[in-house]
């Protein structure tokens, strides 16, 4: 048996499969095995990273206030050097999607999202960043003239729905440092394109993107045996 069939049969029984995540090098390959990762809750029982993490992984809160998550802290080196791509993907939700399937996943969400219009607040947000190449939200809102107090809401979700077209990505994060030089805090996503991450070619798969779609359905259905149909629309659309 392969091992992409040993995390197939892992996925039809989530208990027995829950717990495999020990290390960071684990998520990296569980991410490569199944394709498609959200982070959190998917509202598919069992997949998710976090519903996967091994039991001393979990998140821990202290007496001091402080706290430890492991995942959280995995995040950064899992997106720099675990060939993939990470962004809010899946409804509107964090996630990961492999190197290998972002081809398709781009084509088809492309083929979903128009590309923004000349002149937009959309194509301004995507302008800047494949100019300056990488930015924390704050850096582009600002640099996008989103300064008021009620803007950060309505541009936080135009950054939302252009990472659901693909058309923005998270290649790092950032995290302030406390007095002491120790970081803290969940950290900022550091947005920048898919194009200037992986390079155009990689964002290239040659197919249609009705051909992604059904090449991503069947890989997702063979994968989640009990998902339904509905499920599985809801994490691709």
């Amino acid at each position: 048996m392969s091992r992409l069939e040993e995390y197939f049969n892992r996925m039809q029984a989530p208990d027995e499969w829950r717990g495999r995540i020990h290390s960071c090098p684990d998520l990296m390959d569980c991410i490569q095995q199944v394709g498609f990762l959200p982070l959190l809750d998917s509202g598919i029982s069992g997949y998710s990273a976090e519903a996967l993490l091994a039991e001393e992984c979990r998140f821990t809160q202290f007496d001091d206030g402080s706290w430890e998550w492991p995942l959280w802290q995995w995040k950064g080196p899992v997106v720099t050097d675990g060939g993939c791509v990470y962004g809010k993907f899946f409804a509107g939700k964090a996630g990961f999607v492999s190197q290998e399937w972002w081809p398709d996943f781009y084509n088809w969400r492309h083929s979903r999202y128009p590309a923004p219009a000349p002149g937009s607040v959309e194509d301004m947000i995507v302008g800047t960043l494949f100019e300056r190449g990488s930015m924390i939200t704050r850096e582009l809102r600002a640099a996008c003239g989103f300064t008021g107090g009620k803007m950060r809401s309505r541009f936080d979700a135009i950054v939302s729905r252009l990472q659901m077209a693909t058309r923005i990505v998270t290649e790092d994060f950032v995290y302030p440092v406390d007095k002491h030089g120790r970081e803290y805090g969940f950290g900022w996503s550091l947005l920048t394109t898919p194009e200037r991450l992986l390079g155009k070619e990689a964002c290239e798969c040659g197919r249609s993107p009705e051909e992604s779609w059904q090449r991503m359905a069947a890989h997702l259905s063979t994968l989640l045996p009990r998902a339904t149909e509905k499920q599985i629309v809801k994490l691709l659309k």
